[in-house]
């Protein structure tokens, strides 16, 4: 039996729409991109300085998986401390001779290369790493390409180096690079659950400073407990990298320093970038529910070891 007209077109059109509800929408706006899946909003990529941003990071459930502070000074629970952890972010505390982690220098939006919509988002950017005083010191170009399903949300970062500007000294310090401060509840100091584990099999205090192609960083937020997980591709510079994870809160993946975390001072050659030379840095950012069975979190960490790098 053949529908009439309208109501087979209306059968189509609620079958389609779910499919086309669960694609990713960029919002340009003056702040930076608007990041949204399924018409809500997970992510925010800010550009103003010191340096862009991810915030908020919105896991499962639309749930908060970063602290607010300092974006927002004045959320509920909140410490505030390190006004330089600023959610999501990739600095570095020694970029010839200035300190880019905390007051030294900017990480300066230059262009948005890409802004794709659709089953993936993807947004491309250039940055200009400049020290207090004018001077150029780095170019950096990124591209974030964003994910999706019911029960994760993950980000892969392709990140370019470029010394075009002269060559670039790295200093060996902890204070870096790659970081994300989770939210207050899921810190291991809240003593409401939170934990720390690594690839390999170290966990909370004993992870800081370790080498490790992941960290998983799991907690509550309100009646759940969810993680946040950080993964190094094989094919960044220095892998595996040491961890600069933190029971507070912080957590960052640091290709540049090695001394103050194997107990020397910060007087380590470091790394130099020569002039017109690059670096590339790949890692996967995923926001889940609790995950915490090490095979599951090897075999995400397999498949995104198999991933190829993008060219940028």
């Amino acid at each position: 039996m053949r529908l009439p007209l309208c109501l087979a077109s209306l059968m189509w059109l609620l079958t389609w729409m779910p499919a086309a509800r669960a694609q990713f929408q960029l919002e340009k706006e003056d702040a930076g991109v608007r990041v949204l899946w399924n018409g809500q909003l997970i992510t925010q990529y800010l550009t103003a300085r010191p340096s862009p941003i991810l915030w908020p990071l919105l896991g499962p459930d639309n749930v908060k998986l970063t602290r607010d502070y300092p974006m927002l000074p004045d959320t509920a629970g909140e410490k505030r401390d390190h006004p330089h952890h600023r959610s999501l972010w990739f600095t570095h505390g020694a970029v010839n001779g200035s300190d880019f982690w905390h007051k030294g220098g900017t990480v300066v939006h230059q262009e948005f290369t890409t802004l794709e919509s659709g089953p993936q988002a993807v947004i491309g950017s250039v940055n200009l790493w400049i020290k207090n005083d004018g001077e150029k010191v780095l170019t950096e170009r990124r591209r974030m390409t964003f994910h999706a399903d019911e029960d994760m949300r993950w980000i892969d970062f392709d990140i370019v180096l470029d010394a075009e500007f002269g060559e670039v000294h790295f200093g060996d310090t902890k204070e870096g690079s790659f970081a994300v401060r989770v939210a207050e509840t899921m810190k291991v100091d809240a003593g409401k659950g939170g934990r720390i584990v690594n690839s390999e099999g170290k966990s909370n205090l004993l992870a800081w400073g370790q080498r490790a192609a992941w960290v998983n960083y799991t907690g509550p937020v309100g009646e759940k407990t969810y993680g946040v997980a950080m993964f190094c591709h094989p094919s960044s510079f220095n892998f595996p990298h040491r961890w600069h994870v933190r029971t507070y809160g912080l957590f960052a993946a640091n290709p540049f320093g090695e001394q103050q975390f194997v107990g020397g001072s910060e007087s380590g050659s470091g790394v130099v970038l020569k002039d017109s030379e690059a670096l590339k840095l790949r890692y996967r950012v995923l926001l889940h529910r609790g995950i915490s069975d090490q095979q599951v979190l090897q075999k995400i960490n397999d498949e995104f070891a198999n991933s190829e790098p993008v060219a940028l």
